[in-house]
């Protein structure tokens, strides 16, 4: 090989490097997954073009967000060890590289999920509005930017289920409602964790900005909301989203280990404790999308 083919294979490296960390590829993918799974919950039968543009329009909509966000928080990345080396502050991309990637994402996403349906789009839209325009900035001046963000993080699992049915009603709302509070715990554990890191770069990310047990006690009393709404589907009420009695068995499972990782935080207020609820709920919520989306094509 010789050194142009060397230098370009290396271009090309740097260049995949970029775009994954910019655009953070295992949150982006974690977000497509909630969208299939709620595609998959609303679908009578499943449509495979429907679901690569679910796919590739959900990962053009969570990556263009992540771009913006980091285009305008590139001098607060500098400050902090988690984010000092994403291409922005660590100089591998200019500014006007990452907004013209972040402008080709968006457009893509818009008319990829309108190809599906114009309420998928609009919902998309929506997701990125709030997610740059108003919990961004947000983040820097007070901890309700946690709740303005959970509006847009809540809206992939319903997104899937519009995408698949062209109609907004109680069974993407549930699936909303289900995220929207898992967000909270889910969170205000890294906010814990990352606690003097987060500080670094002036953002407000506990509710009381504290590490204490307030902020404890309502991480728990997020984690038992989000149990309850996840059992909701049980009881026939909402509409065509249903989980049989053994599933609920098993949602109602997860929700336990959720809360007494919640409960561990609260007891030993440390670290270690809230980087172990942190996982647990990004287990949780993958689980339990599974056994939503196995209990309907199981039983």
């Amino acid at each position: 090989m010789n050194l142009t083919t060397t230098g370009s294979v290396s271009s090309s490296s740097s260049l995949l490097r970029n775009f994954t960390e910019i655009t953070k590829m295992r949150l982006s993918v974690s977000v497509v997954f909630s969208s299939v799974a709620g595609y998959l919950l609303g679908a009578e039968t499943i449509d495979f073009l429907t679901l690569l543009l679910l796919c590739l329009g959900g990962y053009c909509m969570v990556g263009a967000s992540n771009v913006y966000n980091q285009i305008i928080e590139r001098d607060l990345d500098a400050l902090m060890e988690r984010t000092k080396s994403r291409p922005l502050p660590a100089g591998r991309m200019g500014v006007t590289s990452a907004f013209i990637l972040a402008s080709v994402l968006t457009i893509l996403g818009i008319v990829l999920l309108y190809i599906i349906n114009p309420t998928t789009a609009m919902f998309g839209a929506i997701s990125i509005f709030m997610y740059v325009s108003l919990y961004t900035p947000l983040k820097t001046k007070t901890p309700l930017a946690v709740f303005v963000g959970a509006f847009p993080g809540a809206i992939p699992f319903m997104l899937g289920w519009v995408a698949a049915t062209n109609d907004f009603g109680i069974e993407p709302g549930t699936l909303f409602m289900i995220q929207f509070f898992w967000q909270f715990p889910h969170f205000w554990a890294i906010g814990w964790f990352l606690f003097d890191d987060y500080k670094k770069g002036g953002f407000f990310m506990l509710p009381n900005g504290r590490r204490d047990k307030g902020t404890a006690i309502q991480i728990i009393l997020y984690c038992i909301w989000t149990l309850l709404a996840s059992l909701i589907p049980a009881f026939g009420v909402t509409g065509a989203l249903y989980i049989t009695p053994v599933s609920a068995v098993l949602v109602a499972g997860l929700g336990v280990w959720l809360i007494v990782y919640a409960l561990r935080l609260y007891r030993l207020k440390t670290e270690t404790a809230a980087k172990q609820l942190m996982l647990v709920s990004v287990s949780y919520i993958t689980l339990l999308q599974l056994i939503y989306v196995l209990d309907k094509f199981i039983r």
